[in-house]
């Protein structure tokens, strides 16, 4: 039985493989990327999408095989995204993003 635990996550979560193409998207993803295509964008290329100033940052996520975490406020709603790249057996297979409504004020704590 498939369990597809994020299919319905409140998290938007979009997948691209190693081409840049995205591969998958949960339902908040494609909700939130509703006017350009949502589901539809399934196939299409990362940079097709996206300024050249963010091509840049993604080539770098890529070549360097690292993570860019910041945080945004669009349409009233601050929120935190996380780009990374994923891997198969240790090799790159592409880049997820993350993305999610914060609150204006979090908590933070300190755990020893």
């Amino acid at each position: 039985m498939e369990n597809n635990w994020a299919k319905e996550l409140s998290v938007a979560i979009t997948v691209s493989d190693k081409e840049g193409r995205i591969v998958e998207m949960n339902n908040r993803s494609a909700e939130v990327f509703a006017k350009y295509g949502g589901y539809d964008l399934i196939g299409k290329k990362l940079n097709d999408c996206h300024q050249p100033a963010s091509q840049e940052i993604m080539a770098g996520i890529i070549q360097n095989k690292s993570t860019n975490i910041y945080t945004i406020e669009k349409n009233g709603l601050k929120k935190l995204i996380y780009q990374c790249p994923w891997f198969i057996d240790g090799e790159y297979a592409g880049l997820v993003e993350l993305s999610m409504v914060i609150p204006e004020e979090m908590p933070h704590f300190i755990r020893m």
